[in-house]
C-alpha cells in the first residue's frame, strides 16, 4: 500500500521556517517543539493563550494570538490543524501568495521517518488509553520515546513527550483519512465500527482505510490487532497479523483473568509462553483489550516483560478517562471521553461493577450527525445508566441540518432529563445527587465543566 502523496518532507529540515496555524493545540503544541528540535526555524499563532503557548514561547518559539495574515511573514510553509479552515486569514494569504500548506498529519508523518520504531495505535475507540500504557510500558523499558496523545497523561503532565531514543508512539486517528499519512513500523488496529459518518460513507468505507493503514507497515513491520473484534478481522483479513485477545487462539492472551472490584488481574502469554503478569489499577474488560494491545505493541519490539508489567501497574488512567473529580455531598464525580455507543458500552458495564448505589450519566452527545446516526445504539446504551442527564449536543465542526437534539434521546429514554446548557444540567444534579451515588460526566465536548461546578459547589468555605 502507498502513502498519500505529499511532498512535506522535502520542506522538513534544519533551517526551514514554519508557521503552525493553531499551534497550541493538543497535536500542534508537540509538533512545534519537534520541529523546533530538529532545527527548524518555528513561530506560530492560536485563538487565545494558554499553558501551552506560554511553554511555546519559553522553548523561544514565536506565538500570536489570533489569526491575521501578516502572521506568517517569512514562512516558506505553513501546517495546520483540522481546526482551521479554508477561510482563516493565514490560510487565505499563503493560498494567495503560493505558499504551501499541509495538514497536522502530513507532518507528523514526515517525523516519524526518522525513527526507527513507529508506534501508531488507531482504533475506533481505546485511542487514548493503549497509547498512553504504551507509553508507561516503553517509559518503564528506558526506550526514552517520543509520544503523542489525545489528551493528557498524568505521568508526562500533558499529551506529549519529546524523547531521544529511537522510538515513537502516536495516537492515530482515522478521521478523514489522517493516518493514512503515518509510516508505522508497527500498526495497532484495537477495534472498527461504525464512526465519523460525516466522512465515511459507511462501515465499509472504514474497514477499508483501517485496512491501508495496516498496509503501511514495511515487510519487516508488524500488524498488531484484536482477535476478538470481528470488524477488526474482516478488515484486515489475509494481512500477516500478530493477534490479541481473551479467547483462545490469540498470539498474545489474557489467562487467568480475575477481577477485584471490577478491576483485572492477569497473566500475559505470548506465542504459548508466559511474558508478564498484570493487575491493573483501571477497570473494565475494554481495559484488558487495551493493557494487550499496547503489551503485543511492546512484545513485538523486544521490550522485556518485566517493562510491561511495572509501566502498566504504574498506569491509574489517562485524562478525561473514567478520571476522578471530587466529590458532592457522598457522591463521587468522575468524567470520562465516551462519545460512541460502544464506549458508553464500556463505561456504563464496568461503572455498574463497580460499589455504588446509583450510576448518574450526564451526558453531552458530541456531533449531529454521529447522534442521528447511532441514535438507537445512544438509546440503548443510556437507559443502563439508573438516570441518564441530556445535555444539548456539542456541535464541534458541525451545524445542525439533520434536525437532531438531545431532548429526542431524552424522550426515548425513561426517567431521563434533559437540561440543555451545562449550569442547568450541574444545577439538576445538585438536587438529584444521593450519598453512594456514582456521578458520571460524559462526552468529547465541554461537559467535564459540569462535574467541576457540582464539586466546586459541594466544597467547604474558605475561612
Amino acid at each position: 500500500m502507498t502513502h498519500i502523496d505529499t511532498n512535506i518532507q522535502r520542506y522538513i529540515a534544519p533551517g526551514r521556517r514554519v508557521h503552525l496555524a493553531g499551534i497550541g493545540g493538543v497535536s500542534m503544541s508537540p509538533l512545534a517543539e519537534v520541529l523546533h528540535g530538529m532545527g527548524l526555524a518555528v513561530q506560530g499563532s492560536d485563538q487565545s493563550g494558554s499553558p501551552a503557548v506560554d511553554h511555546l514561547r519559553a522553548q523561544g518559539i514565536s506565538v500570536h494570538v489570533g489569526h491575521e495574515a501578516s502572521d506568517i511573514e517569512g514562512a516558506e510553509f505553513l501546517i495546520r490543524t483540522a481546526a482551521i479552515h479554508d477561510d482563516n486569514p493565514e490560510i487565505a494569504a499563503a493560498r494567495a501568495r503560493g505558499i504551501p500548506v499541509f495538514e497536522r498529519a502530513e507532518a507528523w508523518g514526515a517525523i516519524m521517518q526518522q525513527y526507527e520504531n513507529a508506534v501508531c495505535i488507531a482504533g475506533t475507540h481505546g485511542k487514548t488509553t493503549t497509547t498512553s500504557m504504551a507509553t508507561h510500558i516503553f517509559m518503564a523499558a528506558q526506550a526514552d520515546p517520543t509520544v503523542m496523545i489525545g489528551g493528557t497523561l498524568p505521568m508526562l503532565h500533558s499529551g506529549y513527550r519529546v524523547g531521544k531514543g529511537d522510538t515513537i508512539i502516536l495516537e492515530s486517528c482515522e478521521y478523514c483519512n489522517s493516518f493514512l499519512h503515518f509510516f508505522p513500523t508497527v500498526a495497532v488496529v484495537l477495534n472498527v465500527e461504525a464512526d465519523h459518518l460525516d466522512f465515511f460513507k459507511g462501515l465499509e468505507d472504514i474497514k477499508n482505510s483501517f485496512r491501508r493503514f495496516a498496509q503501511l507497515t514495511p515487510p519487516d513491520g508488524h500488524i498488531v490487532a484484536n482477535a476478538d473484534d470481528p470488524n477488526a478481522m474482516d478488515a484486515l483479513e489475509g494481512l500477516p497479523l500478530f493477534t490479541f485477545g481473551c479467547r483462545q487462539g490469540a498470539d498474545c492472551q489474557a489467562q487467568n483473568l480475575t477481577w477485584n472490584h471490577g478491576r483485572p488481574d492477569f497473566d500475559v502469554v505470548a506465542d504459548g509462553r508466559f511474558y508478564a503478569h498484570l493487575s491493573l489499577h483501571v477497570a473494565g474488560l475494554h481495559n484488558v483489550y487495551n493493557a494487550l494491545a499496547a503489551a503485543a505493541a511492546a512484545y513485538v519490539l523486544g521490550i522485556p516483560g518485566q517493562a510491561v508489567k511495572d509501566g502498566l501497574e504504574a498506569f491509574s488512567g489517562a485524562g478525561r478517562r473514567f478520571e476522578y473529580k471530587g466529590e458532592y455531598h457522598g457522591a463521587r464525580v468522575y468524567d470520562d471521553y465516551a462519545h460512541h455507543p460502544s464506549e458508553l458500552h464500556a463505561l456504563l458495564e464496568m461503572a455498574k461493577s463497580l460499589d455504588y448505589r446509583r450510576v448518574v450519566c450526564v451526558f453531552q452527545p458530541h456531533t449531529y450527525t454521529r447522534t442521528k446516526a447511532l441514535f438507537d445504539d445512544f438509546v440503548r446504551e443510556l437507559k443502563a445508566a439508573d438516570l441518564a442527564v441530556l445535555t444539548d449536543i456539542y456541535a464541534a465542526r458541525e451545524k445542525n441540518t439533520v434536525g437532531i437534539s438531545s431532548q429526542d434521546l431524552a424522550e426515548r429514554i425513561p426517567g431521563a432529563l434533559y437540561r440543555p446548557s451545562l449550569p442547568s444540567a450541574a444545577e439538576a444534579l445538585r438536587e438529584l445527587a444521593r450519598e453512594g451515588d456514582l456521578i458520571l460526566t460524559v462526552g468529547a465536548g465541554n461537559v467535564f465543566a459540569v462535574g467541576e461546578m457540582l464539586v466546586e459547589a459541594g466544597a467547604p468555605a474558605c475561612e
